[in-house]
């Protein structure tokens, strides 16, 4: 009976619902609120978390805020499910729960939103620290108890920070011991893992006597970091007591610290003691061995001793499935050595075999080997594989190619990638205008675009991935992810080419921030939308405003080029920035223009214009950007008017 209830009631939400939206459709239907936020609670309470997505977008997008209790109910919907991408959502509901709705969660829902970033697997957990800054930034400002664990996890997430805030676990330390906290072997292990990344040997031997009295067993890890900690000074003899102190203290040798043994010797170019602990490793039976490989074969090579890196590299396709990097390293050997024709093969090998593949760095390094023995045929057929797959071509490279390409074609086919696209050029001018940065040489042959992103800014966190995959193709080697990266660093440049100089002349002419005298032409509506996005601000009245640098005749110029537009603006100078604003019902005209290009994930947190918004007077509107206007009589840009940003 109790099942057929159940049963039942699914379907009667099932029918609820598929009615709804049937309403929703019809031109005579009024919203109600109350309807919306009854049903949308029931969907969340039994799980059906995309149908409660489904209402709650419904309510945003009828310019209302949804209740607390559907931001609360929506949230845990998300977190009680296993599928992937719903704690992303999960954070996102939770966000615009407190700045959006203004509300306060329940202390339980900081907590669980806390314990499902930190139970991420496979360590992705530490891109989430931002994120968890912010609940505990919440927790704090609402006066509520912060338990022991969120104080654990949150030094835990910094200590796996690529570059450490030891400030911030130093204060964070320092809130623990104010609230009556012991600090236990939790908290220990993150701090001796933060030394290890910076070689704060102090901090690491003060940390490692508090393990050694505490009741807890010493876990394997903390070996491995205080291996490190030496490591990182030098102290080659120091890491090594540690990694035979493992053995006495524990009973076994850990995988984890014969990597790292065997690391630390490499980098110290002590070839003997890595080659008799690799030994020792491969004689215990311990998995996997492709680190210390790898690390093995790279320092052969630094070393030029290919015999020992080429024996090595067949030993390990003996006991190791194929890997990608230790092909590369062994091809970057043999045709170091010249040895080609077997370069070729193993090239040609990786190819052919699905799970090993060639990279940018297989190809750059065999062209590098034909280009070098004067075979031009083969180093052309190489550049076609390489325009091909849209790989970057090494400048040294490349100039030695051009010359092969232009003895033997009328036409010198450069790579896609030396190319930007029309989409690419015109989000460039929209960022330039926002505030993008642009270095040249002395000469000013060759320029580099630098992004820089604002960490503590949601929207530019959301729009710095996207601008990382639209110019993923121009960018530095340094600023491209290796395999497994998740996370996009907030500065990020491209290569250093002469494509740029156009760009340069234009925004950067003599290293300062100008207005192109040609920028009436370039104000198309992605432009602006990618101005907004990038150096934008919506004011809390819904307002708009476009952060500007440069001359007033060129504030001028582009304010005048707007109202031509049947955009009207006012502008208020703060020191050396200026800044365009839109105001009331001005916001709106903006808006409706430059929604078609706003990033999905951005729209919530830009759009503009208050809840009485009149969206038909909107769409009435005629905004027109077909025709540029070309006029360069000065005018009145309403410069005296004030706009409070």
């Amino acid at each position: 009976m109790r099942k057929g209830s159940g049963s039942s009631k699914r379907m009667l939400l099932t029918w609820l619902f598929i009615v709804y939206k049937w309403m929703m459709q019809q031109h005579w239907y009024r919203f109600d609120f109350a309807l919306a936020t009854k049903l949308a609670n029931y969907m969340g309470k039994e799980r059906k978390f995309t149908k409660c997505r489904e209402i709650f977008d419904d309510i945003i997008n009828q310019g209302r805020v949804p209740s607390e209790s559907m931001f609360h109910i929506l949230t845990v919907a998300y977190l009680s499910t296993p599928v992937q991408g719903c704690l992303d959502e999960a954070c996102g509901i939770y966000n615009r729960m407190i700045q959006l709705g203004g509300y306060q969660p329940r202390l339980s829902l900081h907590n669980s939103l806390f314990r499902a970033l930190l139970n991420r697997p496979g360590g992705s957990s530490k891109y989430y620290l931002k994120q968890a800054e912010f609940i505990f930034h919440n927790l704090e400002t609402c006066g509520l108890e912060i338990q022991k664990e969120i104080y654990t996890g949150l030094i835990w997430l910094h200590s796996y920070q690529d570059t450490v805030d030891k400030e911030r676990i130093k204060s964070l330390r320092k809130m623990m011991r104010e609230s009556g906290m012991e600090e236990g072997k939790e908290v220990l292990i993150s701090i001796l893992r933060a030394c290890s990344k910076d070689g704060d040997i102090e901090e690491a031997e003060r940390t490692w006597i508090k393990l050694l009295g505490s009741n807890d067993s010493i876990p394997s890890q903390a070996f491995v970091y205080k291996m490190e900690v030496y490591s990182k000074v030098g102290e080659i003899t120091k890491s090594l007591e540690v990694f035979r102190e493992m053995k006495k203290c524990l009973g076994y040798t850990s995988i984890a610290s014969y990597h790292k043994i065997i690391e630390v010797l490499c980098e110290s170019e002590q070839m003997d003691l890595a080659e008799s602990f690799m030994k020792e490793l491969i004689e215990s039976g311990m998995k996997p061995l492709m680190p210390s490989y790898i690390k093995l074969t790279d320092t052969y090579l630094r070393l030029n001793c290919h015999d020992k890196l080429e024996s090595t590299f067949l030993e390990c396709l003996e006991k190791c499935r194929p890997n990608r990097t230790i092909y590369n390293i062994y091809l970057s050997s043999l045709v170091k050595v010249g040895n080609l024709g077997k370069a070729e093969e193993i090239f040609n090998h990786m190819g052919e075999n699905v799970t090993i593949g060639v990279n940018a760095k297989s190809c750059n390094t065999i062209l590098c080997g034909y280009l070098s023995s004067g075979d031009n045929s083969k180093a052309e057929k190489i550049y076609d594989l390489m325009c091909q797959k849209k790989f970057e071509i090494e400048s040294p490279l490349m100039e030695k190619l051009e010359n092969v390409l232009r003895s033997s074609r009328k036409e010198v086919k450069k790579p896609l990638s030396l190319k930007l696209s029309k989409e690419q050029r015109e989000i460039l001018m929209g960022l330039l205008l926002g505030g993008l940065r642009i270095d040249s040489d002395e000469k000013r042959k060759n320029h580099m675009i630098r992004f820089e992103f604002n960490p503590s800014s949601i929207p530019h966190s959301i729009l710095k991935r996207h601008i990382h995959d639209q110019y993923h193709e121009w960018l530095h080697p340094s600023s491209k992810l290796t395999a497994g990266d998740g996370d996009i660093p907030h500065k990020f440049n491209t290569i250093s080419h002469s494509y740029f100089g156009f760009y340069a002349d234009q925004f950067w002419p003599k290293g300062q921030p100008v207005i192109p005298k040609l920028i009436h032409r370039w104000l198309s509506p992605i432009v602006l939308a990618y101005w907004y996005m990038y150096g934008g601000y919506r004011t809390s009245a819904g307002d708009i405003l476009l952060k500007l640098k440069g001359s007033s005749e060129g504030v001028e110029k582009v304010v005048k080029t707007l109202k031509s537009k049947s955009l009207n603006c006012r502008v208020k100078r703060k020191g050396r920035v200026f800044w365009i604003g839109f105001l009331r019902t001005d916001s709106m005209w903006f808006w409706k223009l430059v929604e078609p290009y706003i990033l999905d994930d951005l729209k919530d947190f830009l759009k503009a214009g208050s809840e009485t918004a009149d969206d038909c007077a909107v769409e009435s509107r005629d905004i027109n950007f077909d025709s540029a206007s070309d006029s360069d009589e000065k005018g009145s840009s309403d410069c005296s008017e004030d706009v409070n940003p």
